[in-house]
């Protein structure tokens, strides 16, 4: 015959903070997640800066190594995007305002579109499938995290 032991111990519960250490806010989490995630991701603050983004959405959005990203403006600094026509020009500023990104920042909503990243020369341009949502902290926008994939 089967002998079963079965012990009973306190639920754990967790200590509550009065007050978020910068360090350990919702934004500062996210921020280290995606840096280190294998999944195409990017995370930018309020201001547009990149504040995080994975090895992988780099070479997916042919940028540079991460490094090299972080701290710039998005659309001002690394990433090029071009529109659907046959001519694959830059987007304009109006339609920039509408990529996922900046959609999820301005309207504190998921946002979901394509998009055509400008490639490295000799390269095709990518299509790739951006899924944005904001990042919160004290209850406030603070940025967008967004995942990529290839189309």
């Amino acid at each position: 015959m089967a002998h079963l032991e079965l012990s009973l111990s306190e639920a754990f519960v967790p200590a509550t903070h009065s007050a978020l250490r910068p360090e350990s806010d919702n934004f500062a989490q996210w921020s280290a997640t995606v840096f280190r995630a294998a999944e195409p991701c990017l995370l930018i603050d309020i201001g547009t800066r990149v504040v995080a983004v994975s090895a992988a959405g780099c070479k997916l959005l042919c940028l540079s190594c991460p490094e090299n990203v972080i701290g710039l403006p998005l659309l001002d600094g690394c990433l090029r995007l071009l529109d659907f026509t046959a001519n694959r020009g830059e987007l304009t500023e109006q339609e920039t305002d509408k990529i996922p990104p900046l959609l999820a920042l301005h309207s504190g909503r998921l946002a979901r579109g394509l998009l055509r990243v400008q490639a490295t020369a000799g390269q095709s341009d990518p299509t790739v499938d951006a899924i944005s949502t904001p990042v919160l902290t004290n209850g406030k926008v603070a940025g967008s995290l967004t995942f990529f994939s290839e189309v």
